[in-house]
């Protein structure tokens, strides 16, 4: 009975499946989790139903749109900032120092009126040599750390007057002097690539990668971007004026300080002769003066700080390496080379009245008509109406999107050249109220003659360079340079009669239009222009930048024309080179042979040579009579 229930219970146990061992269960498992694995990265990496690849790549390039308009901004309201710290501080500054009680009682034995002439002569002075270092300045730091380094110098300059003397006054006029030209053609240049890269941005789908861009393509941009950044950059007239909402309440009126002059606008020389030396009623507190300057200070940290975080850059940093690699000899050069180029030969008339005009409306009409009449407490008004004419009216540049290029220009010339000729008959008496209707008039109407004067300049340099990325820097350094030469003129001719300043804007104005009808009218008949070929980069194999030499930051498919054509010349010459030397080996060879035929073995070789080949002539031609015999 034993026997038979223990080979029962062996049956069954034999008819169920033996548990597998723990390593077959754990192998089990891995393939399992191994199928599911696969199945997870086949749908994590296959197509997404979801994805789409056209509205992602339209996300990017409106993000990237975005970025290029935040730049813009970012760069006008950086530059605003620096010009309003710097010319108010500046205006502060020397009406200060203009009060001889202010000299005599805080620096009597400093001499600050040599330190405010040998400070303004380095402001002035200084830019005539920036053509020979702002190129250089330019592709050595690139265009956005360009900025932010002079916007340190203004920076500087402001924080010199904390502690007032030669040595850091004098030394910090100079380095604004050094830096003006660099930043204002970095702007420029700033400005008009961030016009074509919204170009490239906007018509992403097209093949617009290469080095050259259509011409004509991005006209658009650049007038709206100029329009904006000269709309907001003329603003830094307006808030240059809040230090002197302090000031007022220290400035005598014009009874006191118009004492002694006699007449005022065209009728007199110099800026205002017989102004009162003292103009201050009683000395401002030091302390009041210190919170003043360094709320001046935060606002140029401020200016720094945007310049580096907001600002992106003009160029890819591949593109940076490139406009460097060319050699600083050739980046030194290439300035005087562009001046052959006769577009802008005929425009330098136009740079220099642009920085004639300027100048004049903050010195010459605000001082000699607007001070002169109504009294030292009224300036900051006059140049906030001029400021603010400036900046409402730059937007009437947009107009250059459906009108001819030659609008602004001309129309700004034509408002001024009447407004010269209403200044050369205008003579108001002093100490007159009843002008400052007139006087805000004649200043909304200059503001806008200013206003399509830089707008039109700077959009018309634009236009005509706009397919040219590494041309730029060159353009608009020297349109800047030509305006600090006109500055440094102001500065010369300030004791000249006013009507002799007059004169000379005017006949500037005159042959600027001229010179500016012939430039467009040589366009109109396709003549050409010469322009200087600017060599290719020349990378040196070091480091991990470059792993080709010659082709460096682009692929075959993004080769632009331009290229192709420079290397089609540069294969032309140098089969031009192969021929002169085998034309050069070939003449040496048969003069070798002419040296040879002279000695008598080689008359000798050359008389059985001859006979050799006449004897063979003379067997084939009696075989060939044979023949057709």
């Amino acid at each position: 009975m034993m026997d038979a229930a223990d080979q029962e219970a062996l049956v069954e146990d034999a008819d169920q499946p033996l548990a597998p061992h723990n390593g077959v269960i754990n192998e089990l498992l891995d393939v399992g989790r191994e199928d599911n694995m696969q199945g997870q990265m086949e749908e994590f990496l296959g197509p997404q139903a979801e994805y789409n690849e056209e509205e992602e790549e339209r996300k990017y390039y409106r993000r990237k749109r975005l970025g290029v308009i935040k730049n813009v901004l970012a760069a006008s309201v950086g530059a605003m900032i620096v010009y309003s710290v710097y010319m108010g501080l500046l205006q502060m500054q020397l009406i200060l120092h203009y009060d001889t009680t202010y000299r005599e009682v805080k620096y009597s034995n400093l001499g600050l009126e040599n330190i405010d002439s040998k400070m303004m002569m380095g402001i002035n002075v200084t830019p005539i040599i920036a053509l020979l270092y702002t190129p250089v300045l330019i592709r050595f730091l690139g265009t956005k750390w360009m900025m932010f380094l002079a916007s340190g110098i203004y920076a500087l300059f402001v924080s010199t007057n904390y502690w007032e003397r030669y040595y850091t006054l004098v030394p910090s006029a100079v380095a604004i002097g050094v830096a003006i030209v660099p930043l204002w053609a970095s702007l420029g240049n700033y400005i008009t690539r961030m016009a074509q890269q919204y170009y490239e941005y906007v018509h992403y789908t097209e093949d617009h990668g290469q080095k050259k861009l259509p011409k004509g393509a991005c006209h658009q941009y650049i007038v709206v971007f100029h329009s904006l950044f000269y709309a907001i950059v003329h603003l830094s007239f307006v808030f240059a004026q809040f230090p002197m909402f302090v000031l007022n309440g220290y400035l005598h009126g014009m009874n006191h300080t118009l004492q002694n002059v006699k007449s005022c606008g065209a009728n007199i020389s110099g800026v205002i002769p017989g102004f009162n030396t003292t103009v201050l009623t009683n000395l401002p507190r030091s302390m009041l003066l210190i919170q003043v300057e360094s709320v001046l200070m935060g606002f140029a940290f401020l200016a720094m700080i945007i310049f580096l975080v907001l600002c992106g850059p003009a160029y890819r940093p591949t593109e940076e390496i490139d406009l460097r690699s060319i050699g600083w000899g050739n980046i030194f050069q290439l300035p005087f080379k562009h001046l052959r180029d006769y577009r802008l030969r005929l425009l330098s008339p136009f740079f220099i009245y642009s920085g004639f005009e300027t100048l004049f409306a903050i010195t010459g009409f605000s001082l000699s008509y607007g001070v002169c009449v109504l009294g030292l407490d009224k300036l900051w008004l006059l140049v906030m109406v001029y400021g603010g004419s400036c900046s409402v009216f730059s937007s009437l540049s947009l107009c250059l999107l459906r009108l001819p290029r030659w609008t602004c220009l001309v129309g700004g010339a034509a408002v001024h050249a009447v407004l010269l000729v209403v200044l050369l008959a205008f003579s108001p008496p002093p100490r007159q109220v009843e002008y400052l209707g007139p006087l805000l008039v004649i200043s909304v109407l200059w503001g806008l003659g200013t206003a399509l004067n830089k707008t039109g300049v700077s959009t018309l340099l634009g236009m005509l360079y706009s397919e040219e990325k590494e041309r730029l820097d060159f353009v608009y350094t020297i349109y800047h340079w030509w305006q600090a030469i006109a500055i440094f003129i102001v500065y010369l001719w300030s004791h000249l009669p006013m009507r002799a300043k007059l004169s000379i804007l005017l006949a500037t104005l005159a042959v600027a239009c001229s010179c500016y009808w012939l430039m467009e009218r040589r366009l109109a008949m396709k003549v050409p222009f010469r322009l200087p070929r600017i060599p290719r980069p020349r990378h040196k194999v070091k480091g991990y930048r470059y792993l080709e030499e010659d082709n460096s930051d682009e692929s075959d498919s993004e080769r632009s024309e331009e290229d192709d054509e420079e290397e089609r010349v540069d294969g032309e010459h140098a089969v031009e080179e192969e021929m002169e030397k085998e034309e050069m080996v070939g003449a040496e060879d048969e003069e070798k042979g002419e040296r040879r035929v002279d000695s008598p073995g080689a008359r000798r070789r050359g008389a059985e040579g001859r006979r050799q080949r006449e004897d063979a002539r003379v067997k084939e031609a009696g075989s060939e009579e044979h023949e057709g015999g």
